[in-house]
Order: structure tokens, then C-alpha cells, then sequence
């Protein structure tokens, strides 16, 4: 299997997935900030826009972190990283796999670009309700599903470390512990070192 990815980057999601699942996989360094870089030829078939991260997996080629998330937890570990389809819990895990992408990104974009906010137009809400969902989606759990660890925290926790780091978040805010959990993660532990090499 093959990770496309590049540093400094949404792959980073992608190598803690991997990390988590303890799958092997090449990772095949993808020069995003250079056109004229040579590209593996695979990339362009996984990643028609050719963004990272992007996956060759036997016949399966897939671009964008949370839909490389959700395939590779439910491939390699149903019921575990993924609520199976026929879990009640499979909706809730959705839209946390999702709230990154659909919720966070945009949010997390229109302030840090000072765009005027308009949470009745805009599908994301805007930047202080996005947090307040995440600070009441966590609130009394340990993990966005409650006890067990699913991908939705790797998409979610690293968006929410990326925002401490960048002093987007409170002091006091209640996602602190919840990123201290996931940065204690040996699998985010190794994904944020790869994205440093």
C-alpha cells in the first residue's frame, strides 16, 4: 500500500491513521509545493486534483484524509476505528468523521483569514460554534464515541491540536485534555515527528 503525502500537510492525518492501524505502507513523498517535481504515476490516478494525501491500495486509489480514514477503518478495522454500518452508532461517527472537512476547515479558515462570519449562511456556522459543538460533543467522554478511540479523533484531535498550536483556542478551553489525549497517542506521536523529518 502507498501513502502519498507531503509535509506540512492534511497527510499527517493520514500517516496517524496508518500508525494507528499498525498497517505497512510506503510512504511516497509528493512534492506539492513544486509542479515541476517528478510525481510517482499512481499519484495522479489516486488524486485527480492532485492534493495529499492520496492511497493506492491493490485496485483502490482515494484521495482526501477523511475519506482515507473511513476506508481504511472500515477495511482493516471494523468495529474497532469504525462503528460497522449496522451499529446506531455509525450516524454520530459520520458526522464526527465529516465535522473536520464540512465544519472545522471552513470555520478555522474564515477566521484565520479575518472573513466577515455569517453563521446563518454559512453551512459551517461560524468559528465560536464550531468550537462550542466540539466542546459539548466531548464533554464527559473520553473519546468523540465515548470510551472507544475511532477514527473521527484522529480527524477531529489533529484539527484540534493544530488549533491550540496556533493559539486559536482558550487557555481554559475543555479540548485541551482531549488533544493532551490524543497528542499521548503513539501513533499521533509518530505522525507529527514524520511530519517534522
Amino acid at each position: 500500500m502507498k501513502l502519498f503525502w507531503c509535509e506540512k500537510t492534511r497527510a499527517v492525518r493520514a500517516v496517524w491513521m496508518f500508525e494507528e492501524l499498525g498497517l505497512n505502507y510506503e510512504r511516497v513523498r509528493i512534492d506539492i509545493r513544486d509542479p515541476e517535481a517528478p510525481r510517482d504515476p499512481e499519484f495522479a490516478k489516486a488524486s485527480p486534483m492532485g492534493k495529499v494525501p492520496a492511497i493506492a491500495d491493490g485496485e483502490v486509489r482515494i484521495s482526501e484524509s477523511a475519506a482515507i480514514c473511513l476506508y481504511l477503518a472500515d477495511r482493516y478495522s471494523p468495529g474497532q476505528l469504525a462503528p460497522t454500518v449496522d451499529d446506531p452508532q455509525r450516524g454520530e461517527f459520520l458526522y464526527w468523521m465529516f465535522f473536520t472537512p464540512s465544519i472545522m476547515e471552513p470555520a478555522m479558515g474564515e477566521k484565520f483569514s479575518g472573513a466577515e462570519s455569517n453563521k446563518f449562511s454559512h453551512g459551517w456556522g461560524d468559528f465560536d460554534t464550531m468550537i462550542k459543538a466540539l466542546e459539548d460533543g466531548i464533554a464527559g467522554k473520553t473519546w468523540l464515541m465515548g470510551d472507544q478511540f475511532t477514527a473521527a479523533d484522529v480527524m477531529v484531535g489533529m484539527s484540534a491540536a493544530f488549533l491550540r498550536q496556533f493559539g486559536a483556542l482558550p487557555p481554559d478551553s475543555s479540548l485541551n485534555g482531549y488533544i493532551d489525549r490524543c497528542e499521548a497517542r503513539p501513533g499521533m506521536k509518530t505522525a507529527e515527528a514524520t511530519d517534522e523529518a
